[in-house]
């Protein structure tokens, strides 16, 4: 299954916060406000993309592009069809812009521990696990842990099949 990106509207936000805000995402994901993601929408150093594959599928979310250290968060990535392949279209979408269109070095994310499907994925397009942060963040009268992982650059051509 492939998928393109194209940049996210003003007038795709009612799209990204409904699927952020839906029941199979919601437990994963932050929730922003409209005016948020209007603020990562003009950002230079983010890039907020609506997911496309026969209409939308999905929003990525990117910070870091100005970064120094070549460094490109994955900071959201939302799907609304899961298990049709478009999560993992879209990261090797992103792979192959982050290494070779923009030259970036380490194109990282983070994940809540217990979210294993979305694991299985990123290990599947060769993402390698870096460590869990503990306890990192507060939700309600609990705190959740979220896994980092990452890829560099040198380690993407071995991947690309």
């Amino acid at each position: 299954m492939s998928s393109s990106l194209r940049p996210t509207t003003f007038a795709d936000l009612n799209f990204v916060l409904t699927a952020e805000n839906h029941p199979d995402n919601r437990d994963f994901v932050s929730q922003w406000t409209r005016q948020q993601h209007e603020e990562a929408i003009a950002d230079p150093n983010t890039l907020h993309f609506i997911i496309e594959a026969e209409g939308a599928v999905g929003y990525t979310i990117l910070y870091g592009l100005t970064d120094p250290h070549q460094s490109l968060c994955i900071q959201r990535l939302v799907i609304t069809q899961k298990g049709k392949g478009y999560g993992k279209a879209t990261l090797r979408l992103l792979q192959q812009l982050a290494f070779e269109t923009w030259n970036i070095h380490r194109l990282w994310l983070d994940v809540k521990d217990y979210n294993h499907r979305a694991w299985h994925v990123y290990e599947s397009v060769g993402f390698q696990l870096e460590g869990i942060l503990r306890d990192c963040v507060r939700k309600g009268d609990r705190f959740e842990s979220f896994a980092i992982f990452s890829m560099l650059k040198p380690e993407y051509p071995t991947r690309r099949s």
